[in-house]
């Protein structure tokens, strides 16, 4: 079993910024792509932005593009979501997981944390 903790959501005006990040213990996660889903309230959960194991190629949802930046740190266990420019319909809870490919689909994603809610306040 894989455990992904995801940390450093919270309350932000339009246009500032956040560093989500997300911890794996227990089993490694290694070899495993990562990636950042939202879910609005009433809404379906979204893809956000995906990451290999190496890092080397990342994808994000059009959406975000050129706003989000997603890494990882493999020495250190931890993905993470650097977004900047928020807007309000950026609001939602942030999940990471784990999984097999390149971490877009969230039907091949093995592991879940429990998210982290960010609000953007207009």
């Amino acid at each position: 079993q894989v455990q992904l903790v995801e940390s450093g959501g919270g309350l932000v005006q339009a246009g500032g910024s956040l560093r989500l990040s997300c911890a794996a213990s227990g089993r490694t996660s290694s070899g495993y792509a990562m990636g950042w889903f939202r879910q609005a309230p009433g809404k379906e959960r979204d893809f956000v932005a995906g990451i290999t194991w190496t890092g080397l190629v990342t994808y994000y949802a059009d959406s975000v593009k050129g706003r989000f930046t997603i890494s990882r740190d493999n020495a250190k266990n931890t993905v993470y979501l650097q977004m900047n420019s928020l807007k309000p319909e950026d609001t939602a809870v942030y999940y990471c997981a784990a999984g097999p490919g390149d971490g877009r689909s969230p039907g091949r994603m093995n592991y879940w944390g429990k998210g982290t809610l960010v609000t953007v306040s207009s």
